[in-house]
């Protein structure tokens, strides 16, 4: 790891900072971050809010990741995640997730991953999505979905109950139809890209 962001990590704990700033590093690997002794140290930043590896080359995150109990924005976009951890549905302050531009797909996201009851922006745009598993309809909170150019085929019935939904970014797909369900949310909506 680099001197420059084993000093950040160091006094982001240091200083019980809420926010740590990775992006743009070159992060490779979550084992790299030394200072975050990842694995399994990272549950030591028990007050980390704002958390962003944006523009990195991660492949894996750590189960540990799960422990961020106070985290409510995790950036994650435009690296080269494959799958998501077991147990990473169980960040119980997460509100903005942005998983935009990696690889992931239907079969990436862990059992509980639907468990994120308190996401209110859930951007998973540019990734390799087929389908949305059904349990979408229990991120009830969302206000901002984004799965604009991916690979889906359809959208399942219960997008119909994200009655709090505002933004719904499906443009670049090989969708066809639409739910019918869609029309119970729509009135509400401030932006509707197909």
């Amino acid at each position: 790891m680099s001197k420059s962001l084993k000093k950040l990590v160091e006094e982001s704990r240091e200083k019980n900072q809420p926010e740590v700033d990775m992006s743009d590093r070159g992060i490779s690997n979550m084992l790299d971050v030394n200072g975050l002794s990842v694995p399994p140290n990272i549950a030591e930043l028990k007050n980390l809010e704002v958390l962003n590896f944006f523009n990195n080359q991660i492949e894996e995150l750590p189960t540990q990741i799960s422990s961020l109990q106070k985290l409510k924005h995790l950036n994650l976009g435009m690296n080269r995640l494959n799958t998501l951890p077991r147990g990473f549905g169980s960040l119980p302050a997460l509100e903005v997730l942005d998983l935009t531009y990696n690889n992931l797909n239907e079969n990436s996201l862990p059992g509980n991953f639907f468990y994120l009851t308190t996401l209110r922006a859930l951007y998973l745009s540019d990734n390799d999505f087929e389908i949305l598993r059904p349990d979408i309809g229990k991120l009830t909170k969302l206000q901002i979905l984004s799965l604009r150019d991916n690979d889906l085929i359809s959208l399942p019935k219960e997008i119909g109950e994200l009655t709090q939904l505002k933004e719904l970014h499906i443009q670049g797909n090989r969708l066809t139809v639409l739910p019918p369900e869609l029309g119970k949310v729509a009135d509400e909506w401030s932006e509707f890209w197909l």
